[in-house]
């Protein structure tokens, strides 16, 4: 059996759910695949500066908080709250392709990358355009650094990233976070759509492998 988690590095609800992933992901690794795919929330021709998107995400991180007791870090609000004199300007693409080289390396730890990735831009205000916002987790995980640069570069592992986004769409997911569940007949079960916490969350995945999906 594999868990898709349908995911993307900008969206805040995903950062929320971050922890419940992961330690289901903790509970289950000796069971159940996993497998993350990189939604493309915000594809490189729709890339956005930050004064686009500042109100939505003034109105966005207090529910995320109060409903999932993350907490936006310091350095990500400033660029919120001072979008003005803020250079980012946001795409999904980026941190899809590290995932997809990421994978390669370490299949088996995705969905803690992942929660990597949203620390990096929620907590500690790193824009993940930026390929330098990348290279602690470099270190974290002994990936070297050329290697990884050069395929960050490379078309095929773009290509990677466009993949998974359109697979994406073929499961039908139409927002994030959303986790499926397939099993040995190749049946697809919905596990959450949006954030669930972690009790709501195993109950449905031990329904499903109770045969009672």
């Amino acid at each position: 059996m594999t868990i898709y988690y349908c995911y993307d590095a900008y969206c805040s609800w995903c950062f929320g759910f971050s922890g419940v992933m992961v330690n289901i992901y903790e509970r289950y690794k000796d069971e159940l695949q996993f497998e993350v795919l990189s939604g493309g929330m915000i594809p490189l021709d729709s890339a956005a500066s930050i004064e686009k998107i500042a109100e939505v995400f003034k109105t966005t991180y207090p529910q995320v908080e109060a409903l999932t007791g993350v907490q936006f870090g310091d350095d990500f609000l400033w660029h919120i709250n001072h979008p003005e004199d803020s250079d980012w300007f946001l795409h999904s693409e980026g941190a899809g392709i590290a995932m997809a080289i990421f994978r390669e390396y370490y299949p088996d730890l995705q969905v803690p990358f992942a929660a990597d990735l949203q620390k990096a831009l929620y907590e500690e205000g790193r824009d993940l355009t930026d390929k330098e916002a990348y290279r602690h987790l470099l270190f974290k995980y002994s990936i070297p650094a050329d290697e990884f640069y050069i395929k960050m570069a490379d078309p095929e592992y773009k290509e990677k990233a466009h993949y998974d986004v359109a697979l994406v769409k073929q499961l039908q997911v139409t927002g994030f976070p959303q986790v499926l569940l397939q099993t040995e007949d190749l049946k697809f079960y919905l596990l959450c759509r949006g954030y669930v916490d972690f009790e709501t969350f195993q109950a449905r995945i031990e329904k499903v492998m109770d045969g009672e999906g």
